[in-house]
């Protein structure tokens, strides 16, 4: 077993190496490494959670980006610090994937790809956030796939469509399953969008749907808002609001270097049905907090964070992250090496 995952290290150095040679032929190549170290102290109810106190590597993250042709382009994120032994390599890459601009107004992809889910908690990359709904929490959301992407409106618009491995083929010990996604994606003026529609099989012939309504509103170039609903519902449902996710967070940088922040989400699943995997039934939590970024280059080649976060409600998944009564507070450091070639 370990002589065979050396051969798919070697195999995949031998790819980045036949990439980074074509790419020099074309001259563009990006490459970034990241890196997130964390200090954390956790309570529930006043009490020190230790497991979750202490310094804590958070993220440890290579990444490639570049083009074959002029219309043939690529791109690769892996988090180092995720590779086990015991598991796939590529349960730590994050995506891996082809991206073909065939014409002006379609394009089409194939790889390891983000499952298209609207919101943009959901969007944003990992290492950029520092506490997050239980959903978010819980989602699975890189799979292999492929996906169609319609532009319009001089690229302002983006209308995409995917088949992909369902994010919960685990829980149903199932390959065999898919995720349909419809997700808009849209720039006019101060509103940007990430709207989608998606139906995802959770057991073999059983879907849940999402309608996830993602919305950046940008007040002015230093103050914006993000404002995401999501509502679930799984066979035959068709209320509103039983199962369903708020995450809204308002950001201020009064100059390049300081951003200011506050954030809440709520989760809810008041149904009997137990087609949910993200928000359990029963469930119920609300998360609150904000904090402060500093950007000591006025850029986010290094930045420093703080912020304190608290949790009320109820979470009957016995795997959850979120607690009643539970508070982080989290100060850190991130920094970002980027090269061109």
């Amino acid at each position: 077993m370990t002589l065979l995952k050396n051969r798919v290290l070697v195999a995949c150095c031998a790819l980045a190496f036949s990439t980074f040679s074509q790419a020099q032929e074309t001259g563009k190549l990006n490459l970034r490494f990241e890196a997130r170290g964390d200090y954390q102290r956790e309570y529930v109810d006043g009490d020190v959670v230790d497991d979750e106190t202490g310094f804590k590597g958070k993220f440890l993250n290579f990444m490639m980006t570049g083009n074959l042709t002029k219309n043939l382009s690529y791109a690769f994120r892996h988090r180092l610090n995720k590779t086990s032994l015991n598991s796939s390599f590529f349960n730590a890459t994050d995506f891996l994937y082809l991206d073909w601009r065939a014409t002006d107004w379609l394009s089409l992809s194939a790889g390891k790809q983000i499952v298209y889910i609207g919101g943009y908690e959901y969007d944003r990359a990992p290492i950029d956030l520092y506490f997050c709904s239980e959903f978010w929490q819980q989602v699975p959301c890189y799979e292999w796939g492929v996906s169609a992407a319609y532009h319009f409106n001089n690229d302002a618009d983006q209308l995409i469509f995917q088949v992909c491995e369902s994010p919960f083929r685990n829980f149903a010990q199932n390959r065999d399953v898919y995720s349909y996604n419809l997700l808009w994606m849209g720039k006019h003026g101060f509103l940007s969008t990430l709207w989608s529609v998606n139906m995802i099989e959770y057991a073999k012939g059983k879907y849940i749907n999402y309608i996830a309504l993602g919305n950046e509103v940008k007040v002015s170039d230093q103050l914006k808002a993000e404002i995401d609903f999501m509502n679930r519902a799984t066979d035959h449902q068709t209320f509103l609001l039983k199962d369903c996710s708020v995450m809204a967070e308002v950001s201020y940088m009064p100059t390049k270097k300081v951003n200011v922040f506050a954030k809440v989400t709520y989760d809810v699943n008041n149904t009997d049905n137990d087609g949910d995997y993200t928000v359990t039934s029963g469930s119920e939590l609300t998360r609150f907090g904000g904090g402060v970024e500093f950007y000591p280059l006025a850029d986010d080649r290094l930045r420093l964070h703080a912020n304190y976060s608290y949790v009320t409600g109820t979470n009957t998944n016995p795997d959850g992250v979120l607690r009643n009564k539970q508070s982080v507070v989290d100060v850190g450091l991130t920094w970002r090496l980027k090269t061109k070639l």
